[in-house]
């Protein structure tokens, strides 16, 4: 029986990625006490970026929509990570943190635009429980040349409160 989390993504039509594999000496997400800390993600989809590059507006450019797109995705890979640390989705209390960053031309100042892409998934998911404290940050580059990165702090519920 599925529980409460995964009937909200099956509404939204939404279905969690494999956890992407780290690309250096890293683990996509550890757990401390009640916390969970994913590390950062990047917009894979099946196995590939689908696009890299910086963001900005202009040609050449990864355009500030299919950037935050791409932070979704990003949010929906870390998601995959806490899932795959504590298999229940349901243990999440709230999202606590989100931390993103974008690799942007130099004159380009949305970021927060371009998270809100992860931001607001985690709210359409977890409700009251996904809105959050973020940073989004403007970078020279990315791992792989990817055009945003996303990481996330989620609260998992106290088992001795029934």
């Amino acid at each position: 029986m599925a529980g409460a989390v995964e009937a909200r993504l099956a509404e939204l039509g939404i279905t969690l990625p494999d956890v992407a594999a780290p690309v250096a000496a890293y683990v996509p997400a550890v757990r401390t006490g009640r916390h969970v800390h994913t590390s950062g993600q990047l917009p894979f989809a099946d196995g590939a970026l689908p696009a890299t590059g910086k963001v900005g507006d202009g040609e050449g450019l990864v355009p500030p929509a299919d950037a935050a797109a791409y932070a979704r995705t990003c949010a929906l890979n870390a998601l995959a990570a806490v899932k795959a640390l504590v298999g229940d989705l349901d243990q999440v209390s709230r999202v606590v943190k989100v931390v993103g960053f974008v690799a942007s031309d130099p004159s380009f100042t949305g970021q927060p635009a371009v998270i809100n892409g992860a931001s607001t998934v985690l709210g359409e998911i977890f409700g009251e429980a996904g809105i959050h404290a973020r940073s989004a940050v403007g970078v020279a580059v990315l791992p792989l040349d990817s055009p945003v990165e996303v990481e996330i702090v989620v609260e998992l519920r106290d088992p001795s409160a029934a």
